[in-house]
Formats: C-alpha cells, structure tokens, sequence
C-alpha cells in the first residue's frame, strides 16, 4: 500500500482535486445564441467561476424561469447591482446619477447608425436555435428600433429600480436580447457564476 501511495498518490490527489473543484467551483458552459454578440457568439465555450463576488459589468450564466416552469441557462452581463436606479436614454447609461459608458456596445451600436446592423443579423447562419422567421425578426427589430438599448416596449428612455438582492441582467446585443427587460431582474441564487475565460474557439481563448 505504501508503495502504491508513493507511486500514485500525488496523480490521485490531483485527480481528485480536479474533479471536486468542477462541482464544486468552475464549470463549462455554452454559449446558446445571439443576445451576446459581438461579445460573445454562439457555441463559444466559457469557464465560469461559481465561488466569485458579483460585480457591475461581470459577464455571468444565470437561471431564468420559463413560462412553461422549465429552466434554462442564459449568458448575460450585469448592469445594475441591488438597489440601483437605472435610467437609459438613447443609449446613455446612468446609474445613480452617473453616467457609465458601455464600450462594449460600440461595434453594434456604430453598424446600427450607419444602417449596417440588419444586415449583420441577416448574415446569421440558420440552425435548429435560430431560424428563418426568427432571423428576420431580428433584421425588423434592427430597422425600426428607435436607439440600441430600448426597454421591451421599444421606448428608448427607460428608468428601472434594481430590487433589494436582485440584479439587473442584459445581453450585449441589445436589440434582439431577451433579459431583465423583459422578464425581471434575477435573485442572486439564480446566477450561478461568472465567466472568467473562453476555451473555444481555440484562435478566440481569452479572460474576461
């Protein structure tokens, strides 16, 4: 037996380190559509962090309840921490009473004033997650929306107050992303972590 240890028990307690700390502290995530791009774009993969302090501007997978009572994961970037007041107008982000620049949205938001973004998302390949008729609602929304970041009726001022434990979760591409806007801000249970780096593809591997 002591053999055994001195030959293996070093490979072992590796081993075991390395699969405790995947329950326990980091897991593998797929990114699942378009409401992250250009940040972020389908089928990338994604170590996220379970044991990290949530911050303003983090980039996080989070639980959202559908309305059939199934679960999925969603990636999304948190903008407004508990208690926040935050106000959009014509894409200019205040928080508190100050405004914050998002440079993040500057790529989508320059193809969106020079009537460049509709055509971005009809280049969009088809698969099972996104299809033709959803394809070109995106190109519709990017037509007439009246500014990147509108809240779910398309208003382009828009003031929200973050709840108590809550966090106020958007995609990046804010003209097609499904989040907060539209289905509330998310309790700090229901995200499971953040991202820290991206594994896939190999040429894109990068910490966020």
């Amino acid at each position: 037996m002591m053999k055994f240890l001195k030959e293996w028990g070093l490979f072992i307690f590796i081993i075991a380190a390395v699969l405790l700390s995947r329950v326990f502290i980091w897991s593998l995530v797929v990114v699942d559509g378009h409401s992250m791009d250009p940040t972020l774009a389908d089928k990338e993969r994604l170590v996220i962090v379970r044991t990290t302090k949530i911050n303003r501007f983090d980039i996080v997978v989070a639980k959202e309840n559908a309305a059939d009572g199934s679960t999925k994961d969603i990636v999304k970037r948190v903008v407004g921490m508990p208690g926040d007041t935050i106000k959009f107008d014509h894409d200019q982000l205040t928080i508190n009473n100050k405004v914050y620049p998002e440079n993040y949205l500057k790529d989508y938001q320059k193809q969106l004033a020079d009537g460049q973004l509709e055509k971005t998302y009809g280049n969009y390949p088809l698969t099972k997650a996104l299809t033709d008729q959803n394809r070109s609602l995106f190109v519709s929304l990017a037509q007439s929306t009246k500014a990147f970041t509108t809240d779910s009726t398309g208003n382009p001022t828009f003031t929200v107050k973050v709840p108590d434990g809550q966090y106020f979760l958007m995609g990046d591409n804010r003209v097609v992303s499904q989040d907060s806007r539209a289905v509330g801000s998310f309790k700090r249970s229901a995200i499971i972590g953040e991202a820290k780096l991206r594994v896939w593809p190999l040429n894109k591997i990068s910490f966020f």
